[in-house]
């Protein structure tokens, strides 16, 4: 038998429930995979609380790396011992072993670790779409990242200084301050003690910032418009104080013809191709250096609840992954 975190019931971190499961051989178009590491991302947190509907019980986690067991009928680009990773649905992840459908997972080059491919994919491949396809940011722009110590904000801080950008980031500390400065963040603000929004104009020389990349949701939102030049980009792409309230949409006329978005990483990568070609320029910047990725937290697969709560109470930083 394997073993698996499952969710009965949705709530606090005290319902991810470690239990045996049974693994069947992989049908059609899958493979089987025995996972080597996990990735923790606060979408798992938003299924254990039922603000993303699954239906009970469930296995969370979207991220993880492996190696591949045994391939279903159909299967000809993998082969049984290639070293895979995936950021992608069916949830699952929190697993040691586990059916995957194999368009959605991609070899894993040989200098990288399966820590480094777990805590890699999703946090990754999001920073890619963000500054490669949602807004292009490109040489000389300035712009604004929240949450900029967090997992994808480091790993989108470093990515967005080597596209030749200026960065300003939020942060919640000084300690947290340093952290995103040490990679490529030129003007960390901590938005417990500073007006982030008067900080931007202020860097801008008043002008604004051409986009803003915004997880956060609730709290930083209304602000963020602010912050935002004529024609500029509201970019979010996540929810971590909450979901935006409604708003009126002639309000992004008020405020200079704004465009805003809310992408996600599964609509960039729900072609085969485009997952193929985002993990591979993924890969590619990290094997070259440009982007360095921190893991700062390890907890075992069976105790991801821990994990759960140091991630809802802001106690991470960079990346953090669960051992199988």
């Amino acid at each position: 038998m394997s073993s698996a975190i499952r969710i009965h019931e949705v709530g606090g971190p005290e319902v991810l429930k470690w239990e045996e499961v049974s693994v069947g051989e992989p049908g059609p178009g899958e493979v089987r995979l025995r996972h080597g590491a996990v990735g923790l991302n606060f979408i798992d947190v938003y299924f254990r609380t039922g603000l993303y509907g699954a239906e009970v019980p469930f296995i969370p986690g979207l991220e993880a790396s492996g190696v591949v067991e045994a391939l279903g009928e159909g299967v000809s680009d993998l082969q049984v011992g290639d070293r895979v990773a995936y950021a992608a649905p069916p949830a699952g992840a929190y697993c040691e072993e586990r059916l995957m459908p194999a368009d959605r997972v991609v070899k894993v080059p040989e200098g990288v670790s399966d820590e480094l491919a777990a805590a890699m994919m999703l946090k990754g491949m999001t920073a890619q779409y963000l500054l490669r396809r949602t807004f292009e940011v490109k040489a000389g722009d300035t712009i604004l990242f929240h949450a900029a110590a967090g997992g994808v904000g480091l790993i989108a801080c470093q990515w967005a200084k080597h596209l030749g950008a200026t960065v300003i980031g939020t942060v919640s500390s000084d300690e947290k301050a340093e952290l995103a400065a040490a990679h490529g963040c030129d003007h960390p603000i901590v938005y417990t003690r500073e007006n982030f929004v008067e900080r931007v104009k202020t860097i801008t020389a008043g002008e604004g910032v051409p986009v803003v990349y915004d997880s956060v949701g609730k709290d930083t939102f209304m602000d963020s418009l602010d912050c935002l030049r004529p024609l500029g980009s509201m970019v979010i792409f996540g929810q971590s104080s909450g979901p935006v309230p409604p708003m009126e949409l002639g309000l992004l006329a008020a405020k200079g013809s704004l465009f805003i978005t809310r992408p996600t990483l599964m609509t960039y990568t729900a072609k085969r191709a485009d997952l193929v070609a985002t993990a591979a320029e993924l890969f590619q910047v990290v094997e070259q250096g440009a982007v360095r990725l921190e893991i700062n937290q390890r907890f075992a697969l069976r105790d991801a609840a821990d994990a759960h709560r140091a991630l809802e109470g802001r106690k991470t930083t960079g990346s953090t992954v669960l051992t199988v």
